[in-house]
């Protein structure tokens, strides 16, 4: 999401930061604060403006953020009106009230907050200190600048991202301040200017006088005019014309913020990915276009990757390189369709038929063990029905990822209590690996790692909440499992 701005003296600011850190003493000064549960609230009532960074010691990607982040705070430290960076570690027992507050969902997730802590956003910027510091500037400015003169309009519209200019006869005005508003609440989103002078602009029709909202965008219609100035409706407006037609996916940074704007937009998805390098990448990329010109406007968009930046999407829907080039559909319930090794013909008809409901739901699925004997069962997507569902039996069920400290902490535990139930055929203790293989949403809400949920012979679902104690989970397990004549397994151990 296009909010980075040009700001002068980047490189002095920096040269400032790295010769602070010529002192031994300046060396071991940390810039960004730690803030806990305790005093959390009382740091963040002093600011009209900070960020925190919430995360989790174990997270590969905030070890990766924490010297960047260290940097940029060093830097902003030292500005006419220093930014404030702090951090909160939200895998502390303690601070998961915070977490939840904030709703904290992966890490390192970044908060911009303002008022004192009245009103919170999420970071949208960069994740190096250069970048940080670009767009903290820009974040804790006034959310419209005013364009005074062709260079000023030159610095803020630079034709790689999305700016939002309103022209007006004067600054004041139900309208002016309709547009002010919307420009506070979308700024981490957006950049936005407004202007008494449409001729300042570089591109648009220059004698209007307004009120006009102008939207400049870097795909399609380059310039868009609107002129309903209800706070909603602008919102709206904004935010459909800034979803190019067609997303590109690739390794160029410019394009980034459209991909997150793409994954985030409420429409179904759909994803064409191939080898740019391909002597068949124009036919292919012209019968797409042509598909999202048809279907814009009636909830799908549409997206094409380049399958060297497309890796991390491969893991995620379980996409081989060889059924490259491939289209993927994902709708809003989650549900996806696939056509491996789609050729450009056969793009307008197979979506014609996801449309009308003709197109069979893929599903992501390791492939069955064929050997299944270790007190935890291993689970996979095409399992599932047989293992959970099906059986008759009371299951508690690991949702987990490889990567994850704490699900590597739980394994032994789970070991201890399969091996409790070894000997009743009643209770099924098993583990899904979430990132390779696709789960029923309905069903199971899985937004951390581990997440458990136990499900009875008789078909009642609960989330498992307790300790991770293999005394807990034998208790939780036996008091909702159903009832047979057999000896409650583990019952002794307790």
């Amino acid at each position: 999401m296009a909010s980075r701005v040009l700001i002068c003296s980047l490189v002095f600011v920096l040269s400032l930061v790295a010769s602070s850190f010529a002192s031994e003493t300046e060396d071991s000064k940390e810039f960004v604060l730690t803030l806990d549960h305790s005093n959390f609230s009382e740091t963040v009532s002093k600011h009209s403006f900070i960020v925190v960074e919430f995360y989790a010691p174990w997270c590969g990607h905030c070890k990766k953020l924490a010297p960047e982040y260290e940097k940029a705070a060093a830097a902003l430290s030292s500005l006419d009106q220093p930014v404030t960076l702090a951090k909160v570690d939200a895998n502390d027992e303690k601070n998961k009230g915070l977490a939840s507050e904030f709703e904290i969902k992966g890490f390192p997730t970044i908060k911009i907050l303002r008022n004192g802590g009245k009103t919170s956003q999420d970071y949208k910027g960069p994740r190096d200190a250069e970048g940080i510091v670009t767009y903290l500037k820009q974040q804790s400015g006034p959310a419209s600048a005013e364009i005074k003169s062709t260079e000023d309009a030159t610095t803020l519209i630079d034709g790689n991202k999305i700016v939002v200019v309103g022209v007006f006869p004067e600054f004041s005005g139900e309208k002016f301040e309709n547009f002010t508003a919307l420009a506070e609440k979308l700024r981490s989103d957006y950049e936005f200017g407004h202007t008494l002078d449409a001729k300042l602009l570089p591109r648009g029709e220059s004698s209007t006088t307004g009120p006009t909202v102008r939207l400049f965008k870097p795909f399609d219609e380059l310039v868009v005019d609107f002129q309903d100035f209800k706070v909603d409706i602008l919102e709206k407006f904004i935010e459909e014309a800034s979803v190019p037609t067609l997303t590109l996916f690739n390794k160029d940074p410019s394009n980034h913020p459209f991909v997150i704007k793409f994954f985030n937009s409420p429409n179904a998805k759909a994803m064409l990915f191939l080898n740019f390098s391909s002597e068949l990448v124009d036919a292919f990329k012209s019968k797409y276009r042509d598909v999202a010109e048809q279907y814009k406007g009636k909830g799908i968009s549409f997206l094409i990757g380049d399958i060297d930046a497309s890796q991390g999407a491969f893991q995620y829907f379980g996409v081989r390189d060889d059924q490259v080039p491939v289209i993927i559909i994902q709708n809003n319930d989650g549900e996806k369709y696939l056509k491996p090794n789609v050729e450009p013909d056969q793009i307008a008809s197979w979506v014609k038929e996801y449309k009308e409901g003709n197109v069979t739901p893929y599903k992501k699925s390791e492939p069955i063990p064929e050997v299944n004997d270790d007190p935890v069962k291993v689970v996979v997507a095409d399992s599932l029905q047989d293992i959970v569902f099906n059986s008759g039996k009371n299951v508690l069920l690991e949702f987990y990822a490889p990567w994850c400290g704490h699900c590597k902490k739980l394994a032994p535990i789970l070991d201890e209590v399969a091996a409790s139930y070894q000997n009743d055929a009643d209770v099924v203790i098993a583990k899904i690996d979430a990132t390779a293989n696709d789960i029923p949403n309905d069903v199971f809400d899985v937004k951390g790692y581990p997440t458990l949920y136990f499900r009875s012979a008789s078909g009642n679902v609960l989330q498992y909440e307790g300790d991770r104690t293999k005394e807990d989970m034998i208790e939780f397990v036996n008091k909702n499992r159903d009832k047979t004549a057999k000896q409650d397994p583990g019952k002794d151990e307790l």
